[in-house]
C-alpha cells in the first residue's frame, strides 16, 4: 500500500474505503483510533508485543490485525459488518455511572 489507509491508486478493495469509514465514527465517539501500516511503520508492529507475537508465529497472513484495550480482536481479515456496527454501537453509548 502506498498510504496509511490503502484507499489509493487504481484498483483499490472496497472493504478499505468502508473500514476508513468505521474508524473515523469511533474516533468522532471519542475512542482512540491508530492504524499502521506495516510498510510504513513496520517499527510500530515490533514495539508492540501482542502483534509482534501475532507476525512471528503467522507472518503478514495474520494481518489486518485490531486490537480493542490491547487485545487482538480480529486478525486476517477486516471486520463484517455487523461486528463493526457492534464497535460503533458500543463506543456512542451514554457511559454507565
Amino acid at each position: 500500500m502506498c498510504c496509511p489507509t490503502g484507499v489509493c491508486g487504481p484498483d483499490v478493495d472496497p472493504t478499505l474505503p468502508w473500514f476508513a469509514g468505521v474508524l473515523s465514527q469511533l474516533a468522532e465517539a471519542g475512542v482512540d483510533v491508530e492504524r499502521y501500516n506495516l510498510a510504513q511503520e513496520p517499527m510500530a508492529f515490533v514495539r508492540n508485543a501482542a502483534v509482534k507475537a501475532l507476525l512471528d508465529q503467522h507472518g503478514t497472513e495474520a494481518l489486518p490485525a485490531i486490537l480493542i484495550d490491547g487485545e487482538i480482536v480480529c486478525q486476517g481479515a477486516y471486520p463484517d459488518k455487523a461486528v463493526a456496527a457492534t464497535w460503533i454501537a458500543t463506543a456512542t453509548q451514554p457511559a454507565q455511572a
